[in-house]
């Protein structure tokens, strides 16, 4: 399966984004997909993932009441709103899919989009 994420930008704190990640060869049924994200001199780390079913969502503590994860399966694009944005969401997001039922939560994720920038100013 081929990623293709974007819908970052430069928001006010705040202010909300939605973030697209279109698959291609493959279901995006098949897999786990999830949101990861990396800040400058930080691990990469999970933000948010839909499981395969598409019946089960999980959120980092951080992200919480704010982001939501779905998932559109007639257009195979996982989505991510951000609402509430914080500084400290700054960072590049990527969304990645596993098969694996157990990646949730980590980001040892098999197949990766490339990052979209998200930037935050206060």
């Amino acid at each position: 399966v081929q990623l293709q994420a974007s819908g970052g930008g430069l928001v006010q704190a705040g202010g909300s984004l939605r973030l697209s990640c279109a698959a291609s060869g493959r279901s995006i049924r098949s897999y786990v997909t999830g949101w990861l994200r990396q800040a400058p001199g930080k691990e990469r780390e999970f933000v948010a993932a839909i499981s395969r079913a598409g019946g089960s969502t999980y959120y980092a503590d951080s992200v919480k009441g704010r982001f939501t994860i779905s998932r559109d399966n007639a257009k195979n694009t996982v989505y991510l709103q951000m609402n509430n944005l914080k500084a400290e969401d700054t960072a590049v997001y990527y969304c990645a899919a596993d098969g694996r039922s157990g990646i949730v939560g980590t980001t040892d994720y098999e197949y990766w989009g490339q990052g979209t920038q998200v930037t935050v100013s206060s």
